[in-house]
């Protein structure tokens, strides 16, 4: 039986292909803090913290973390003496959260702005 060296090439393309993909930092990426994105719960960025999905916000603890001194769970910026127990796992955050998400992850010395197409959100201002 001889193989086609057309499937051969259909194959690598399609690896290839799906290979780029997860390189993709456009705006559906859950890293470009779009609306409508959606995150799960204890998605962590850096000098943000960690996404409670059911309070659709970030924390700087993870989601039920226990705390033995405090003999306490942390969930939604408070502690409690029993973990919160939920089906939310995926939510997307409130436009507050979104635009603190924001603040806190641009590229230190950038100047937001807007009104000239996505080409010219930011500009970097250097001292």
């Amino acid at each position: 039986m001889k193989r086609s060296k057309s499937v051969k090439l259909v194959l690598i393309g399609g690896l290839s292909a799906g290979a780029l993909a997860g390189c993709d930092s456009s705006s559906n990426s859950p890293g470009a803090f779009r609306p409508g994105n959606v995150y799960t719960n204890n998605y962590y960025v850096s000098h943000l913290g960690y996404y409670h999905a059911p309070f659709r916000a970030w924390f700087p603890l993870p989601y039920n973390h226990y705390d033995a001194r405090r003999n306490a769970y942390y969930y939604g910026g408070t502690w409690s003496a029993s973990p919160l127990m939920t089906i939310t796992n995926l939510s997307a955050p409130t436009p507050e959260a979104l635009n603190a998400a924001r603040a806190a992850t641009a590229p230190a010395g950038t100047v937001r702005r807007s009104g000239f197409g996505s080409t010219s959100r930011y500009h970097s201002v250097y001292s």
